[in-house]
């Protein structure tokens, strides 16, 4: 029996993933063919918005066939047309966090219903739009590992940690605002509308990315206690799971003390 109960739990657990997982990619479509229709031209190269929703897809190992599908719908017509459209919600959580919810829908109506449920259910507010924006700043963000498996001795190998002086200079030719130490990562930091140009050339001087991603940053982070961010947390996760919901952000100031208390629920 306990060979059965095993197999039956690990059973349930794959299929739990695969729906999350099937759910995700169903997101990461949406995303890339609005961004490949908004932007008016099918190649990332020539389309910023359009290389982020793919880069995203590729750092979760969305198939390439699934990723070439969610384009080619951008540019279909009559049934195979995408109609969808970009809408923000923004609102309170508890603690007075400021969340800002980005969603693609095909049914304003809808998806505005179930935020609101979100919302209400974990004891926050939906408010009026630009209520909680201000809070926020749009930019790119690009990861780079610091210690990087290449051939060339020009970026950092298995031996070797990124040299930060070099690495600072490199990200300031580049045309990078800022960048973070984030323990075994590097994080660039980017204007909204120039991380593909910076990434481009970050690559180019060598210096292998491991991921980028179009972000709002909070401006002024807010102080809550391990007890509150749970509660914060949980309003997220009730929105990330929307159908209609693509991204997330609060302003929920991320300490070493409220990060402890995260991972204990995980």
């Amino acid at each position: 029996m306990s060979g059965h109960s095993k197999w039956a739990t690990t059973k349930h657990k794959k299929a739990a993933i695969d729906a999350k997982r099937s759910s995700l990619f169903s997101k990461l479509s949406r995303n890339i063919t609005v961004a490949a229709k908004m932007g008016g031209d099918p190649n990332p190269d020539n389309n910023a918005t359009l290389a982020s929703a793919v880069e995203r897809a590729r750092m979760v190992s969305m198939p390439n066939a699934k990723i070439k599908s969610a384009i080619d719908k951008a540019f279909g017509a009559g049934a195979d047309n995408a109609v969808y459209e970009n809408v923000t919600y923004e609102g309170y959580g508890p603690a007075g966090v400021a969340v800002y919810v980005a969603c693609l829908t095909d049914n304003r109506n809808r998806t505005a219903a179930d935020v609101r449920s979100a919302f209400t259910h974990a004891g926050g507010s939906l408010g009026t739009s630009g209520s909680v924006a201000f809070q926020f700043e749009r930019k790119g963000s690009i990861a780079i590992d610091k210690v990087i498996h290449s051939d060339d001795k020009k970026v950092a190998d298995k031996d070797n940690a990124t040299d930060e002086d070099e690495f600072m200079m490199t990200v300031a030719d580049a045309g990078g605002d800022d960048y973070e130490d984030t323990g075994d990562q590097w994080i660039v930091w980017t204007a909204y509308d120039n991380m593909q140009n910076v990434q481009k050339a970050l690559e180019a001087a060598g210096i292998e990315v491991k991921g980028s991603e179009l972000t709002m940053v909070p401006t002024t982070p807010t102080e809550v206690t391990p007890s509150d961010a749970k509660k914060v947390q949980r309003l997220v996760d009730r929105l990330e799971e929307l159908e209609d919901v693509q991204d997330v952000y609060n302003t929920m100031d991320m300490t070493d003390e409220v990060v402890a208390a995260l991972a204990e629920d995980e």
